[in-house]
């Protein structure tokens, strides 16, 4: 059986202000790149899965910097499309305790947000896969892009894909014209697996669950209301067969509790709740969840719970790591699913 994913999304370079510096105080920048999908199939190749990342970039030494970024950690780039102006950007001031993060965008008109449909031939692209990812970002960036998000998904149904979607609500991204909760719920309806944050399923579909308020481990979470929400998730979107739930409460910027749950053939699952009180760097959580996600699907088809305490382990070990990409092998993953957190020198 094939079980090559493709991702498709925009990657950015991330410039990143040293330490704790503000942006008025940083006189150099740290270079990455990342962005969601991008970070999603580095995931899934560093755990060992056949991985395609589809995207467009500009013709230029920066792109090929970014190329060799993603081929150095065994990430398919062969269906890019090139052409565009520029590559995004985006610029990052590190959190610190009271104080949050901050993001720039610099992205308007970038290889991506100009891209249009017809760029990417999505029957070769799907020839030899299993499995499509797309995230709500794709389709905020411009309405060409939504429309070749929207034709990935077209074709990978017509093509007998799972599909699989990442809310994925950035508020400032969406300046076309057009609201998330106007253009992605058409979108999801094709998607065989959807995850997003407790406050993202109710920004873009409007659906309502009780807040995550854990402190430490021993917090009981709301799963009658969970289970509540995640019925009418696939009320309203009848393909959908796995709904996933992330949780993040923010004690502060450096202190985080982390948890999920899993609806699927009509039972509700959940994680242990995880407290960690020295967040390094918390971007790209979310897509870390993700791709532990869709490989526990891949590596145990049978047992969601495995799956799914996979990827709460491998997004919850994103927090050590700074950078976009979860640079995490299974057996790390592992390791913490069996409860080795100490941290102890490995030799």
């Amino acid at each position: 059986m094939k079980n090559k994913v493709v991702t498709f999304g925009e990657i950015l370079l991330r410039l990143t202000a040293p330490g704790y510096l503000r942006f008025a105080q940083a006189k150099e920048y740290v270079a990455t790149f990342g962005g969601s999908e991008a970070n999603v199939a580095v995931s899934l190749a560093n755990f060992g899965v056949d991985t395609e990342f589809v995207t467009r970039l500009p013709q230029n030494e920066i792109a090929q910097s970014c190329l060799s970024q993603l081929r150095s950690y065994n990430v398919g780039t062969q269906h890019i499309a090139y052409g565009g102006k520029r590559l995004g950007i985006y610029f990052l001031e590190n959190a610190s305790i009271s104080r949050g993060s901050k993001v720039v965008y610099d992205r308007a008109d970038s290889a991506f947000a100009t891209i249009a449909s017809g760029m990417i031939d999505w029957e070769k692209v799907f020839a030899d896969a299993s499995w499509f990812h797309w995230s709500g970002v794709a389709a905020a960036l411009s309405p060409e892009a939504a429309d070749v998000c929207r034709e990935a998904i077209h074709a990978a149904d017509r093509l007998g894909l799972t599909i699989s979607c990442d809310l994925n609500f950035r508020k400032n991204l969406w300046n076309y014209g057009k609201t998330a909760p106007e253009v992605l719920p058409e979108m999801v309806a094709y998607s065989d697996a959807v995850f997003g944050s407790h406050d993202e399923y109710l920004k873009v579909l409007g659906i309502s669950m009780a807040d995550f308020k854990a402190v430490d481990t021993s917090y009981e979470m709301d799963l009658a209301s969970y289970e509540k929400a995640a019925k009418e998730m696939v009320a309203k979107f009848p393909r959908c067969k796995k709904v996933f739930i992330e949780f993040r409460n923010t004690i502060n910027a450096n202190h985080n509790t982390l948890a999920s749950v899993l609806y699927s053939n009509g039972t509700l699952k959940h994680t242990r709740v995880y407290d960690i009180t020295h967040v390094v760097d918390c971007v790209g959580v979310g897509d870390a969840f993700v791709g532990g996600m869709i490989y526990g699907m891949i590596a145990y088809p049978d047992d969601d719970q495995k799956a799914l305490d996979f990827a709460q382990a491998a997004s919850t070990l994103k927090n050590t790591i700074q950078g976009d990409f979860n640079l995490i092998s299974v057996a790390e993953v592992e390791g913490l699913m069996k409860g080795d957190g100490s941290g102890r020198v490995s030799r």
